[in-house]
This record gives structure tokens, sequence and C-alpha cells, in this order.
């Protein structure tokens, strides 16, 4: 009994780290890989360097975002999830 009332501060500050700190974080992870999936060609984004385009192509890992410079080939992890809803939000 003892023992336990020793770890006790220990096991709860484990999970109070999880529920405040990890589990967010991989909630936010999930959103992030569902909006990846659900992006469309035609659809104004915003990448995680500042890049506004349009996606004017998409394969399984990539996209082509057309922007004013030209085409460029990305990951679609690049793409920001907030900034992108935010501009498409404010049209």
């Amino acid at each position: 009994m003892e023992q336990l009332q020793q770890f006790l501060p220990i096991i709860l500050m484990f999970a109070v780290i999880y529920f405040l700190m990890i589990r967010p974080q991989q909630k936010r992870a999930k959103k992030e890989k569902e909006y990846e999936a659900s992006i469309k060609v035609g659809e104004r984004v915003i990448t995680k360097s500042g890049i506004h385009g349009k996606i004017a192509e998409l394969s399984e890992g990539t996209i082509v975002l057309e922007t004013m410079a030209g085409k460029i080939k990305m990951e679609r992890s690049s793409i920001s999830m907030e900034m992108s809803q935010k501009l498409n939000a404010s049209n």
C-alpha cells in the first residue's frame, strides 16, 4: 500500500501529460491526414511554407500546385490545413 502511494504522483503526472499533450496531438494529426485525403483538383490551398496556389493534379502522395510563378510538385503533407481552410472560408 505504501509503495502505491509513492508511485501515485508519478502515475498521475503521466496521465495528465497524456490527456493534455499526447492525445490532442494525435487528434490533430488524424484531422490533418483526413484533410490531405479530402483535397480536390481546383481547390485553393496554402502550403506550410506560405506558397499560395491552386491544385492542378493529384497523385498518391504528391500534388502539382499551380502558382503565379508556374507549377510546383509537392508532397501532400506540405499543405497547411488551418491556413487553407481560412483561405477558403474567406471566399
